[in-house]
């Protein structure tokens, strides 16, 4: 069982850090997302493979103390974002500008989403009360890191391209209530109605946020010595 888990810890390392150079292949945008997607998919799979046998024989032990630490771990997992939560809720899209859009002088970097755009968006829904909140259909969790690559955003070990979709499960009213109240979200609203970046919000009767399946290693930087 030891093994397994280690085997486990490896896997799933390797799909949040892996650091393989993306334009190795070609530098077609959507040819290399959709190549990242189907490897990051497929060291999923194995994932879950693993959990799965380390979930079995975990099953197996009778013992009561394994038992016991077994149905605490449980009541944890909802709380931790480790089951799917469903209700009514927000959808927020962010786009970059249109191609056209164009100023003497302006600095390209203000037609497109950031990382801190994202981030901006994630944060006023959880500080508006959402129970859930997902980004590109996967679930986010304290420890998930949005990383931003050229103009493609890393979420997991996969690249996605904008549209960028953010959903959050809560009252739709507490939702919109901590957009309003966001400081960043207004700077991101401001620059949208300048320069023409996407924006969308709209309420959705039901939103899905599956359970998170990604790594929960925490990853920090250290001083050298």
């Amino acid at each position: 069982m030891t093994t397994a888990l280690a085997g486990v810890l490896f896997v799933t390392s390797a799909i949040s850090s892996e650091g393989n150079d993306l334009r190795q292949e070609t530098t077609d945008l959507p040819t290399l997302v959709e190549q990242r997607r189907e490897k990051v998919a497929s060291a999923q799979q194995t994932v879950d493979d693993l959990s799965a046998q380390i979930a079995s024989l975990t099953d197996e032990v009778d013992n009561a103390e394994v038992s016991k630490a077994r149905k605490e771990t449980r009541s944890l997992r909802a709380p931790a974002g480790f089951t799917e939560v469903s209700g009514p809720g927000l959808r927020v899209t962010l786009e970059d500008a249109p191609r056209d859009v164009d100023e003497p002088g302006l600095d390209p970097n203000l037609l497109v989403v950031h990382q801190q755009d994202i981030q901006a968006f994630v944060n006023a829904l959880w500080e508006g009360g959402a129970t859930a909140v997902t980004l590109q259909g996967q679930r986010l969790i304290s420890t998930t890191g949005i990383k931003c690559v050229g103009n493609t955003v890393i979420l997991n070990g996969v690249p996605y391209s904008p549209p960028y979709i953010i959903e959050g499960v809560g009252s739709v009213d507490g939702l919109y209530a901590g957009l309003s109240r966001s400081g960043a979200v207004q700077t991101y609203r401001d620059y949208a109605e300048r320069y023409q970046l996407g924006l969308t919000i709209s309420p959705k009767d039901e939103v899905v946020a599956p359970a998170y399946s990604g790594s929960v290693d925490l990853q920090y930087a250290k001083r050298l010595d």
